[in-house]
């Protein structure tokens, strides 16, 4: 096996790279990451430096890893600035850092993407070794390997220290539609999913669902000052820049859902979600003015309603979000892995997350007494 290191997405066959991609996941596909870094939404000025490695066995690629040289620890959704505070007061660098991830996208999936029949931990232990061996030659602090499908976890090197966090999905049942979904909740709990759904209708806002190619020109500027909207009420600029969303309805369309509503006047809201082979990933939302239950049936409904028409089996609505377990969602572990290069540092960081991971699955715990449905699974 040879590896090399790559600075952009257009160093690599978009085909060649997509052959790799399990699952029909969005986020790993080679034009999401172009997208990213042709649109600007990530560069080396705003402290995201591609730095992808592909694995190559008589030149035919058979491994890819999404990666990052960063400089700052914003759009991760593992948090770490603990640790960089704690190298800071040592007079030690915590960045750069390698970032093994989707930039601003809290979704699990492949983080090392291997051809099927390759020995899976060989492949791994070599773009992990290569990472340390760059990171001993450029005095880099460590390696990051956020929201990784759990079955790579158990692939990787054992020196890699392992974290949990709490996300909150729902998973089909084989409903047959969204009334017969409520049937398995408590009267209670589906007498307030009714009434909110009503009172959207009572607002007299309307809902449309519409897939990538469906979305015209004017629509992508509608969602985009939702979108943005949603960051400058937190005093926040947008991760994401317009270009990357039309370059996405260009490149990638069939993998687009949009949810738009309005009350016969204008546009209110928009919800943006994307698709895989079996699941639906909420991704992105934005409303002006505050309607009652609007971001419940735009974030959640109209998704829930879609994956059972189309018989998905999971609706990855994203990082956060208590109030989606009343709307059942249940909680699941993820998980991250970190190398450190520091010792004393590694020690200390693997003492805390044992710690936090206690904490975390007690969490998890209390989270799913809350869950609305009659009888536990």
């Amino acid at each position: 096996m040879v590896i090399k290191q790559i600075n952009s997405m257009t160093e690599v066959s978009a085909v060649s790279w997509n052959n790799l991609v399990q699952n029909n996941d969005p986020f790993v596909c080679h034009e999401f990451l172009l997208a990213l870094e042709q649109s600007g939404s990530i560069s080396e000025a705003n402290g995201w430096q591609s730095k992808h490695l592909l694995v190559f066995e008589q030149q035919e690629l058979i491994a890819a890893m999404p990666l990052y040289l960063k400089n700052h620890s914003r759009g991760e959704y593992v948090f770490d600035q603990q640790w960089a505070d704690a190298y800071y007061q040592s007079g030690i660098d915590y960045y750069p850092k390698w970032l093994n991830s989707i930039p601003f996208t809290p979704c699990q999936g492949q983080r090392i993407l291997i051809k099927k029949g390759q020995d899976i931990p060989a492949v791994m232990k070599l773009c992990v070794d290569t990472i340390k061996e760059y990171s001993q030659q450029k005095n880099i602090s460590s390696l990051h390997c956020l929201f990784p499908d759990y079955c790579q976890i158990e692939d990787l090197p054992q020196d890699m220290l392992i974290r949990t966090g709490v996300q909150f999905q729902w998973f089909n049942k084989n409903y047959r539609d969204f009334d017969d979904y409520l049937q398995s909740f408590t009267s209670r709990q589906r007498k307030n999913i009714n009434k909110e759904r009503r009172k959207v209708r009572q607002q007299g806002i309307q809902l449309q669902r519409l897939s990538g190619a469906e979305v015209t020109e004017q629509q992508w500027q509608v969602f985009y000052h939702f979108y943005e909207m949603t960051y400058l009420k937190r005093g926040q600029s947008a991760y994401l820049n317009i270009d990357f969303f039309q370059q996405l309805a260009q490149t990638m369309p069939e993998q687009i859902l949009l949810v738009l509503a309005n009350d016969e006047k204008a546009y209110v809201g928009a919800a943006l979600s994307f698709i895989g082979q079996d699941a639906l990933y909420g991704r992105y939302w934005g409303c002006y003015d505050e309607y009652h239950s609007l971001h419940f049936e735009a974030c959640y409904y109209q998704g829930l309603e879609y994956c059972i028409e189309h018989n998905k089996q999971i609706f990855d609505s994203g990082a956060q979000g208590e109030h989606k377990i009343s709307r059942g969602f249940k909680p699941i572990n993820t998980y991250s892995a970190h190398w450190i290069l520091n010792p004393d540092f590694a020690k200390l960081i693997a003492d805390f997350l044992k710690h936090e991971q206690e904490m975390i699955q007690g969490y998890k715990q209390d989270c799913m007494q809350l869950l609305p449905f009659k009888a536990l699974d």
